[in-house]
């Protein structure tokens, strides 16, 4: 077994897969004709997007829509770069949301947090020494 994606529910794939790409630098891996569903290669494990209408026809399963409107879900995504500043930068730019500016930790990270454009927290970190 491996872990292969997570896919991220939200209301608007392509403007999701767009974000991401300027915010954060992933390449687009492919959108469906419908923009029901896109990848974005993010390394051996890739980040998906189903759009909450799609999702709601394949599974019975109630969920709560995301929002930018709405608290964080509790649940973060990380990204793992040696230029955090830079990064944390170019989300703002791109649309991210400042959640916290990144910060020295005691164990030698540098770590900062915004939030995408659906609501979801995004932790930029450097690398664990």
């Amino acid at each position: 077994m491996v872990f292969g994606y997570s896919i991220i529910y939200v209301n608007n794939v392509k403007d999701t897969i767009e974000f991401y790409e300027k915010a954060f630098g992933f390449q687009r891996i492919f959108i469906t004709d419908t923009n029901e569903y896109g990848e974005l290669a993010t390394g051996t494990t890739k980040l998906a997007f189903a759009a909450n209408t799609f999702v709601k026809t394949i599974m019975p399963q109630p969920f709560e829509e995301a929002s930018i409107d709405k608290p964080a879900p509790p649940m973060e995504l990380g990204f793992v770069t040696e230029h955090v500043e830079e990064a944390f930068h170019q989300a703002i730019s791109a649309g991210a949301i400042e959640i916290k500016k990144p910060t020295q930790k005691p164990w030698g990270q540098l770590v900062g947090y915004v939030r995408d454009i659906n609501g979801f927290i995004i932790e930029l970190c450097s690398p664990m020494s």
